[in-house]
């Protein structure tokens, strides 16, 4: 039991929500309009089948998740169910127990159609046609989550690093040759369509930081979420996420060193249990 939630964000918000009731009983879901799967990706598919068990036929899923599968694996386990993907573009930080800070500026895209209202003042949410290319355009911002963790720095200071950047930079424009490879089409998530961003990263630091203030709000504090689950010596999404473009690559026939070694590292960090490991980018060209 807590007396509510303390939210902030990187624009000043600033408020306490009261009374919100919490529950690990999945009873609970049988009261519930709508449905939004948070989960780590390797708990969908209990996820779905709690969902199955419990929900009112008519109660709309919505997979906030990372990667590409979620929605395919909750469809599977609910058939007779309205199940949507949706992308988050931004990043939430858990500064205190039932206090969370949202970092990045963006709005929830949901696919599917019309939405209820569930707008509120400080948070948007946007229904799109195209959520799947939209969920190919976050995945390769989200790539940036494993070199993040394997830093151990914030995402501000990382970005305000050149050698970072164009670290970032080769991953993205590797994985983009290899969607490209598979007939994949990623969709804008950034002011930058996505073929640009990798030029972006590696503007000399000056010029990248009036050319970024255009594209993203991002707070001091923000850090990957792979990397609060090192923190917490927990498993990462490191296979939805890299694990996705080294598949594609395979099938492909093609090269995904990049990729593939920002996933070794991760899985190393995972099996070592000693939260992230701090690497530069020299030791990351190194290993």
């Amino acid at each position: 039991k807590v007396g509510g939630l303390k939210l902030t964000d990187y624009a000043g918000m600033d408020l306490t929500v009261s009374g919100p009731d919490f529950s690990d009983d999945p009873s609970i879901l049988a009261s519930a309009d709508v449905i939004l799967v948070t989960v780590k990706s390797l708990a969908t598919a209990e996820m779905g089948q709690l969902i199955a068990e419990h929900a009112k036929p008519d109660a709309l899923i919505i997979s906030l998740q990372n990667g590409v599968g979620n929605t395919a694996t909750l469809r599977a386990a609910l058939p007779n169910h309205d199940v949507r993907a949706g992308m988050v573009p931004f990043n939430v930080v858990e500064v205190d127990t039932a206090a969370y800070h949202r970092a990045m500026s963006g709005d929830i895209e949901v696919g599917g159609g019309v939405l209820p209202d569930l707008n509120t003042e400080h948070l948007t949410w946007k229904s799109v046609d195209n959520i799947e290319a939209v969920q190919w355009g976050k995945l390769l911002i989200n790539l940036g989550n494993a070199l993040n963790a394997l830093s151990g720095i914030t995402l501000y200071e990382q970005l305000q690093d050149r050698a970072w950047r164009r670290l970032i930079a080769d991953q993205i424009a590797e994985a983009l040759g290899i969607l490209k490879a598979n007939n994949i089409t990623p969709a804008k998530t950034t002011v930058a369509p996505p073929a640009l961003i990798p030029y972006v990263l590696r503007l000399p630091t000056p010029l990248f930081k009036r050319v970024a203030a255009k594209m993203l709000t991002i707070d001091p504090t923000a850090r990957s979420s792979m990397w609060d689950d090192l923190m917490k010596r927990g498993v990462t999404e490191i296979d939805v996420l890299q694990g996705v473009i080294i598949e594609l690559a395979l099938r492909s026939g093609g090269p995904s060193p990049i990729n593939s070694k920002a996933s070794e590292l991760i899985k190393k960090a995972e099996a070592a249990g000693n939260g992230p490991p701090g690497l530069t980018v020299q030791d990351i060209d190194n290993a």
